[in-house]
């Protein structure tokens, strides 16, 4: 839930504490009918093919092999165009389109430099997979190439399951852009994101899913009638906390991604939103009503125990936690306007972090601690905007209209945000540098409320070899 949200619900001079849960949900039915405009929408497994809208000036030219597989694979996904596509839509990457090369090697022997040089790459991957006789396992091998030093620069060989197909395409991708740009890649990562259909009809569905970083394999967590708000990851990667209204009032919910496991945490009269997981994973800062205004709270996950972060008599809420666990950022309007403020939980000193423009809400700091991204309107339109801490110096990233819900990589390269597109709520992309940019749209419905996971448990460690 967002600012917007909990200030029109909570003005006490409006709103009488027993209308408020009445209120709170025809408003949200409302928030969502008025970004789900699309009626008669079929399901569909994934978001649709990324459409990407600017990258570097001068990307690096990379050629990735198509990899040398036997009959029995080739009904899989092409695993070069998956590590292709991965480092394209970074947007520091420009792959060789497989057509223009001239040969395919698979091995290091089969390799002849020049042939690349010709065609301008700077860097080279070819690879190969064959199934393991009578295991139903697959070896998959790649190597990294630098042309115009004529060397390998990463050789790796994993053995993994049939169903590991993209998780392994994703794994190569991440070590190349990692050995490349000397920054951790987040290509095997996963999205979460609201998947609204019919929204507003008695026909109306919410769906959370969950899906890898470039929209592929999608599947749904939660299904409801209601809508569904505000997830956000463990920091392990294993749980997911969100907002349901499936008691017909805001609740927040603790749920495995890969189990059965569900709870309901609070169900509190009124406000009960923006859960975030702490650091450490042991505590959820959230958003409760219970005493009358919206405040800020840290649940004890373990023992349920409450401890009440801000008092004031102003709308307090979109908490998220520093990276050392330390402190709380969030918005209030306490000063008149909605700006950030960030409160140390040790000693409750608070400070407002944002003064330019009269609107900055839903901020989050990247993992140096020293940078904020929130949204900021500007000209009465809403963007994602970049600030430096230290300097107040502050970059807008996007130029579209009702931008919303920002959401970090676990590198803090790229972050993932709502905007419209024709009428249509989709998921968007941009750099932190506000260089690179690219589009999630979906045919299935409009998506809300992304959340981009931290790193993932690596499934492939156990079985990776290196060359």
């Amino acid at each position: 839930m967002s600012y917007a949200t909990d200030s029109i619900l909570v003005q006490r001079r409006l709103v009488q504490p027993w209308a408020l849960d009445r209120l709170l949900r025809a408003y949200l039915v409302l928030v969502f009918l008025l970004l789900t405009l699309a009626p008669g929408l079929q399901a569909a497994d994934s978001l649709d093919t990324i459409i990407i809208d600017r990258g570097v000036d001068e990307p690096i030219r990379i050629s990735i092999v198509p990899f040398a597989v036997p009959e029995s694979l080739t009904d899989e996904a092409n695993l070069a165009n998956i590590v292709a596509f991965d480092l394209a839509r970074s947007g520091q990457f420009d792959p060789l389109a497989s057509e223009n090369m001239l040969s395919y090697p698979s091995t290091k022997q089969a390799v002849f430099f020049r042939d690349w040089r010709i065609l301008k790459s700077a860097y080279l991957v070819i690879g190969r997979a064959q199934p393991v006789v009578g295991s139903g396992k697959v070896i998959v091998e790649f190597e990294l190439y630098d042309v115009a030093g004529e060397k390998s620069l990463e050789s790796r060989s994993f053995t993994i399951d049939r169903d590991q197909w993209r998780d392994v395409a994703h794994k190569i991708a991440d070590l190349v852009y990692a050995k490349i740009t000397g920054v951790q890649g987040a290509f095997a990562t996963k999205i979460l994101y609201v998947l609204a259909k019919d929204a507003g009809s008695s026909s109306a569905r919410y769906q959370l899913e969950v899906a890898d970083a470039d929209g592929a394999r999608a599947r749904t967590l939660y299904s409801s009638s209601e809508p569904i708000l505000s997830a956000s990851w463990s920091p392990d990667g294993k749980q997911v906390a969100y907002v349901s209204f499936e008691t017909g009032r805001p609740s927040i919910v603790l749920q495995d991604i890969d189990g059965p496991y569900r709870e309901r945490l609070t169900n509190f009269r009124g406000i009960n939103s923006s859960p975030v997981f702490s650091p450490d994973g042991k505590s959820l800062a959230m958003v409760l009503s219970r005493g009358g205004d919206p405040e800020i709270f840290v649940m004890n996950i373990a023992s349920r125990k409450l401890r009440r972060i801000t008092r004031h008599h102003s709308i307090d809420t979109e908490p998220a936690w520093s990276p050392d666990g330390k402190s709380i950022v969030f918005t209030s309007d306490r000063g008149g306007r909605p700006q950030i403020y960030q409160v140390e939980l040790a000693t409750n000193f608070l400070q407002r972090l944002t003064f330019i423009g009269d609107y900055n809400a839903r901020a989050r700091l990247l993992p140096d601690g020293k940078h904020l991204v929130f949204v900021h309107r500007r000209n009465g339109v809403f963007h994602i905007a970049w600030q430096d801490l230290e300097k107040d110096s502050l970059l807008v990233l996007t130029a579209t209209d009702l931008d919303e819900s920002p959401s970090l990589a676990p590198n803090g390269a790229m972050l993932m945000y709502a905007t419209q597109d024709q009428g249509r709520g989709i998921l968007a992309v941009v750099s932190i540098d506000g260089r690179v940019k690219y589009r999630l749209p979906s045919s299935a419905g409009d998506v809300r409320e992304p959340a981009w996971s931290p790193f993932l448990p690596d499934i492939l460690l156990a079985n990776e070899k290196e060359g």
